[in-house]
């Protein structure tokens, strides 16, 4: 019926290549709480999950709540009998997709409270569900963590520099998911990509509240793609799409939460020239917003490298704060004038700020920054110096 006892089922369908995550999950299990793990669909949560439990060398359990005959029995264990009968007697249980379970919170409260010694690892492909459900049952009783397309730090742990640049147009095109990046093939990886984006990406957002048009979707994805680094406006999606403006606050918060795209706010003191209610939109994933567009050219065919770039950086930033379970607070600067700021990364009372440029180097700080922010730093990222910047 889904539940899988034994030690060694987890397969290396390529080679592993380690997750940042991997040890803080592993430092934090067994101390009486329930780990959580969310990312998109086909990250590698299953992998991981499946990895850390073999590595603990025991018999461990597995639950797909995307199997039916799993997924039922957890919707019929109402008390904490009935579900000790379902995890079974394993130390380490984990359960996939777990937003799938109707009130999970609930059973998972349960389970912590009345079987503290049994280890429970839940993963979830789409935050709006898991998270909305366990927030209140679950306070003080779990840990959470966020897992992303790979890394640059995963990607470059057994690499050069040199080797590392050699592979850097693919991620710009085809992005970090584990499997494009392993395949061999310049067509495996756009075929592939396609796909996954065509196929995975609505799947937990359509279902979510009855939204069926998945057309206006991707539409909106769309022009978001388009748009991507620039300030975005509601007003002007809602009017070229068709849709309200409060349906497109709704989609893109609920892409945000199903980890397709992610925002930076405006960094504001309140100086009468900063923007105030603006925002960008980037993408976690590269390879998914160019499938999106349809746009899978080598970046010598290209005139959004530059914005190919730009997102790249501040996703990978984004990706290596978050992962772990840290929330910096990241934000873009700009004046109406004009003098802007990619990145800024306010911590421990200064501001760090970061142009993020593909090609040049001798751009001067903006002198609004500099004159209002004497706490603050300013430098410029480009392809020497990216490595050190996000490793």
């Amino acid at each position: 019926m889904g539940l899988d006892n034994s030690p060694n089922l987890y397969i290396i369908r390529h080679m592993y290549i380690g997750r940042k995550v991997e040890e803080t999950i592993k430092k934090s299990l067994f101390q009486g709480k329930i780990v959580i793990l969310y990312g998109a669909r086909q990250v590698g949560k299953t992998t991981l999950v499946r990895k850390i439990a073999d590595d603990i060398n025991e018999p461990y359990g597995y639950l797909n709540c995307d199997e039916l005959d799993v997924l039922s029995r957890f919707q019929n264990s109402d008390n904490s009998e009935a579900l000790k009968q379902l995890i079974g007697s394993q130390r380490l249980v984990v359960i996939d997709e777990a937003q799938r379970v109707k009130n999970i919170g609930l059973k998972l409260k349960l389970i912590v409270d009345n079987y503290p010694e049994t280890q429970i690892i839940a993963t979830g492909s789409s935050s709006f569900d898991l998270s909305n459900e366990i927030s209140e049952p679950l306070t003080g009783r779990s840990f959470e963590f966020w897992l992303f397309p790979l890394s640059v730090g995963e990607i470059s742990q057994n690499e050069d520099k040199l080797s590392f640049e050699r592979k850097l147009e693919s991620l710009l095109v085809y992005g970090c998911y584990p499997e494009i990046y392993q395949l061999g093939s310049i067509e495996q990886k756009a075929q592939r990509i396609k796909y996954l984006a065509s196929n995975y990406l609505y799947k937990d957002i359509l279902k979510f509240n009855s939204i069926k048009n998945s057309e206006v979707v991707l539409k909106l994805l769309q022009a978001l793609a388009l748009q991507m680094g620039n300030e975005v406006s509601y007003n002007e999606l809602a009017g070229l799409i068709g849709i309200g403006k409060q349906t497109v606050a709704k989609y893109i918060d609920l892409l945000e939460k199903a980890f397709v795209i992610f925002r930076l706010s405006p960094y504001s003191s309140n100086l009468r020239k900063e923007l105030g209610k603006m925002r960008k939109i980037y993408f976690f994933d590269l390879g998914v917003r160019n499938a999106i567009i349809n746009n899978q050219n080598p970046l010598n065919l290209r005139d959004d490298v530059g914005k190919l770039w730009e997102n790249f950086v501040i996703a990978e930033k984004y990706k290596r704060q978050l992962g772990p379970g840290f929330k910096t607070n990241y934000y873009f600067w700009r004046t109406y004038d004009q003098q802007e700021v990619d990145l800024v990364e306010a911590k421990g009372g200064n501001l760090f700020g970061w142009e993020i440029k593909w090609t040049g180097k001798g751009k001067n700080p903006p002198k609004a920054w500099i004159e209002n922010y004497k706490n603050s730093t300013w430098q410029i990222i480009n392809r020497e110096n990216f490595l050190e910047f996000l490793i």
